[in-house]
């Protein structure tokens, strides 16, 4: 499905008219002394993780509507993750949740994750939802629950998908609680965040020294008068806690409306407690839409503080993990992928064109209107013709979503599926 030779032919026909453009852009960011391909090799060079409960339709509460041919295993979710990354060459890792993702044969998922050009970026535990087979439930919590055996049985989890991150050669365990409260005086504050700090602390020391833990934090849902962690505050409290090797963990979703996410990843640079990032598009809360879809200007904010940290030398900030977290239910879900690493792919190389210097000497200065000008000048560069030549120098289609519906991988998956294939695990 979708071989190269389709690839490279699909691009033959777009060839002309992207060289056209792609030069035009060059002859104008010439003038602003810009290294093109040095930004062009930084766009071949970042990659995102697509999470394995994306790949099928989500939804909502209210409802689902599958498309077909869904991938009905864990194997036919990262065959689902290699066939994007032969479109754009920017997905070359899958994010696991557990149990949705046990993997039943290591050996033969390392093998076909070599074969495919992946890695397993992160295990995801699950502790907001019961499973049939645990003793003790969570509706009242779990690594804050006040019973020792709820904690130990959220913990043991946890390690679990530690063990398996191990066995996959995954550098990342990402922890989302939805433990909370939906009334005043349900819950004692200090005592949850207490107990939840201390099933952290268990869940830390049984990982290898080379894994990272990241910890997310959401303001509201599934509880609506508190969350346990509900801002970056609070992750960031339980990083220091832990030690080292625990970080932040920013979804865009997971905010109040109105939020300035940039700045808080511009605090966490600076502490040095940024980990990670969950891409999505959001209006009113965790909308799980497709990223950058309705806020793009936000979204080139949030990578302009990334880029300025990561080309000041007094930042000390670890690499940091970029993954998407969505839920589909109108669109194709790959597509809405593709879509979704097109955009955030085209963020990053405006903030790439975003002029250090000049943004800097405005700013010592006070310069209020020149310093938002030169963002904008960014932000309104067309710089579609730089993600399309990073992803035909690195071997993917000049447009993936069009390649994609060219080669009717819809219909060759429902064909190999069935119509009424449901992804698992959601």
């Amino acid at each position: 499905m979708l071989a190269d030779d389709h690839i490279q032919d699909f691009n033959q026909s777009l060839l002309e008219d992207h060289q056209f453009r792609y030069d035009y852009l060059a002859t104008l960011l010439s003038r602003r002394a810009v290294d093109l391909p040095q930004v062009v090799q930084q766009l071949i060079d970042f990659q995102v993780a697509i999470p394995s409960w994306a790949l099928g339709t989500g939804g909502t509460r209210f409802g689902r509507y599958p498309l077909g041919g869904e991938p009905r295993s864990l194997e036919e979710k990262i065959a689902d993750v290699a066939l994007l990354n032969r479109l754009n060459r920017s997905s070359n890792s899958i994010s696991l949740h557990i149990p949705w993702d046990i993997p039943r044969d290591i050996p033969a998922l390392q093998q076909q994750l070599q074969e495919s050009g992946l890695t397993i970026d992160s295990m995801n535990s699950n502790t907001f939802q019961d499973q049939k087979e645990q003793p003790y439930s969570y509706k009242f919590g779990s690594l804050s629950s006040t019973e020792a055996s709820v904690r130990q049985q959220a913990i043991q989890h946890n390690i679990e998908c530690v063990e398996y991150g191990k066995q996959l050669g995954a550098k990342i365990h990402t922890v989302w609680l939805a433990d909370g409260s939906n009334f005043p005086g349900q819950q004692h504050l200090r005592r949850a965040y207490q107990r939840t700090a201390e099933s952290l602390a268990s869940i830390y020391e049984a990982m290898p020294s080379d894994m990272t833990m990241l910890i997310e934090y959401k303001p509201y849902e599934p509880h609506f008068y508190s969350m346990v962690i509900p801002d970056w505050g609070t992750s960031y409290s339980l990083c220091q806690y832990l030690g080292e090797n625990a970080q932040v963990l920013v979804d865009l979703g997971h905010h109040l409306p109105n939020t300035n996410i940039e700045q808080i990843v511009g605090r966490l640079l600076h502490f040095g407690r940024l980990g990670g990032f969950h891409f999505n598009g959001s209006l009113y809360g965790d909308d799980d839409l497709t990223t950058g879809s309705a806020k793009p200007f936000q979204l080139f904010l949030i990578f302009n503080e990334l880029v300025d940290g990561a080309q000041d030398q007094a930042v000390t900030n670890a690499a940091v993990a970029y993954m998407i977290d969505a839920s589909h239910n109108t669109k194709d879900p790959l597509e809405d992928l593709l879509q979704s690493v097109e955009n955030i792919l085209g963020a990053y190389a405006k903030a790439l064109l975003v002029d250090r210097a000049a943004l800097h000497e405005a700013q010592e200065n006070n310069d209020v209107v020149r310093a938002e000008e030169i963002l904008r000048d960014a932000f309104l560069t067309d710089v579609r013709p730089l993600v399309a030549e990073a992803y035909r120098q690195s071997g993917g289609a000049l447009n993936p979503v069009a390649a994609y519906r060219a080669g009717q991988v819809r219909e060759q998956l429902i064909q190999q599926r069935g119509k009424l294939s449901l992804s698992t695990g959601l």
